[in-house]
Parts: C-alpha cells; sequence; structure tokens
C-alpha cells in the first residue's frame, strides 16, 4: 500500500498489487475468482488502518460523470456486496468523518481530495471515458458552488495510471479529447503505429487546474500501471485485479475543526 497523506486532517493513499496476498491483493468484488479473499483482503486493509470492513463505502462504476455525498448511513454500502454499493457513480465524496471512501482503478486515473477549511474529502475514477466527460472538473466545482469551497484550500492526489507511453488510442479516442480544448499538449501521433498516445494523468490536472485549483497542491504519482509489477492493468490483462484508492477525513477529539 502507498500512503500519501496521514496527517491531522485526513489520510489519503491507494493499495498495490502484491504477490504474496489472495488473488495478488485484489480490491474489487467485480473481477475476483474468490469474493470471500477479496473481502478478506478488504479486511486486512481497512484493519491496517485502524477500521474495519463496515467503515468502508464502495460504488458501481461506470465510466460516468456521476458523484454522490456519502452520508453517515451510507457506511458499509458496497463493503462486502456489490449489490450494496452505490449505483452508477464514478466519484464520492463527504463531510462525515471516519469514512473510508473507496475507488477501484486498472490503468484509469485515481484522484482523492481534500478540502481544508471545509473538512470534505472525496475519491474519484476517471478512466478515459470519464476524463472526456469531465467527472473531475464538474465535482470541485459543484463543491466550490454549493458547498462554498474557495478552490485555494484544495489538496490533491493524482494515483498510478497507464502512463502516455502505453495508453494507444485510435482516433475516436483522440477527437474526443481534442474537443475538450485543453488536452492537445498531452496527446502525440505514432506514425509507426498509426495510434494516438494520450496522458490522461496530465488531462485530469488540467481540470484541476481549471477549477481554479493551484497547481502546486495537486501531486502526481508518475507510476505506470502497465509497466509496474505491484501494478494492475487492464490492458495487460483484462482479467487482472483492481487497486483500491482511499481517502478519509480524521475525527478531531476536541469537535470538528472545519467550518460548515
Amino acid at each position: 500500500m502507498k500512503l500519501y497523506v496521514n496527517d491531522e486532517g485526513w489520510t489519503a493513499g491507494i493499495t498495490m498489487k502484491d504477490k504474496r496476498m489472495p488473488e495478488q491483493n485484489n480490491m474489487a468484488l467485480h473481477v475476483c475468482k474468490h469474493p470471500e479473499r477479496v473481502i478478506d483482503n478488504r479486511k486486512t486493509f481497512a484493519a491496517s488502518l485502524g477500521y474495519t470492513l463496515h467503515d468502508l463505502v464502495c460504488a458501481n462504476q461506470t465510466h460516468s460523470s456521476n458523484f454522490y455525498k456519502v452520508r453517515a448511513g451510507d457506511r458499509g454500502r458496497g463493503s462486502n456486496r456489490l449489490a450494496t454499493a452505490i449505483e452508477q457513480t464514478d466519484a464520492l465524496y463527504t463531510d462525515e468523518p471516519n469514512i473510508v471512501l473507496c475507488s477501484f482503478t486498472a490503468d484509469c486515473v485515481p484522484v482523492m481530495f481534500f478540502h481544508e477549511i471545509k473538512g470534505i474529502v472525496g475519491v474519484v475514477h476517471s478512466g478515459w471515458q470519464g476524463t472526456v466527460k469531465e467527472i473531475t472538473l464538474k465535482l470541485i466545482r459543484h463543491l466550490i458552488e454549493n458547498d462554498y469551497c474557495h478552490p485555494d484550500h484544495f489538496h490533491i492526489q493524482i494515483g498510478p495510471a497507464i502512463s502516455q507511453k502505453k495508453f494507444e488510442v485510435d482516433e475516436d479516442v483522440y477527437v474526443k479529447f481534442k474537443s475538450l480544448g485543453y488536452a492537445d499538449e498531452f496527446m502525440y501521433f505514432n506514425q509507426e503505429t498509426n495510434k494516438y498516445h494520450i496522458d490522461n494523468q496530465l488531462t485530469v490536472k488540467k481540470q484541476c487546474e481549471l477549477a481554479g485549483i493551484p497547481s502546486e497542491q495537486i501531486v502526481m504519482d508518475r507510476t505506470c500501471t502497465y509497466e509496474a509489477p505491484d501494478g494492475f492493468s487492464y490492458r495487460q490483462d483484462k482479467r487482472c485485479g483492481r487497486h483500491l484508492s482511499f481517502v478519509v477525513r480524521k475525527d478531531k477529539e476536541m469537535g470538528s475543526p472545519y467550518k460548515k
């Protein structure tokens, strides 16, 4: 597991492939051979953070631009059964403490964020479809407009994803990125293979910047999930498992320090 942030306000990180663990530490129930082993992996992960399986909240991701505000009553949804997961949602956020928001990826871009004034945390699953639908940009703008989150107080962590070198696409996908109007510098054409190469991570970073978030508050893990030995890659193996990106807002012993 990579732990990106673990301070008094929030914890964020991502689980990685581990050959020593059941199903190589796969965390996704929708792509597994033995669901009980995945649940055991989740229990081990939760315990490592000081939480239980019931503290996790998961969604059934569909490459949409839908996001959902998690409340205390959602605690445990999707943690041990797909049937209870939040439907058709690719981003979760909350201002409730001690709820572990989860997102599953294998090449797609995971985004974890925290707003230091409002105490809002969130995770985003942004595959190329989610990126061209601008899910990250839409969620941040929603929080700015509806929850009065000033962009200067966001902290963004972008996790491992497939690199531009390995992310080959045809013209139809290139056209979708081109239509965004701001992704040209993150694409190139390979004449030998007749393929386009797109940097999905940098496109998502640009979306955060377009929302007004200072670039110095956006951190990227440039690990390529295709090339890294501890990465799950759908492009490399369509039967692979999934990483679990997570974020949790911590509760303070002396009451909440955050402004509603």
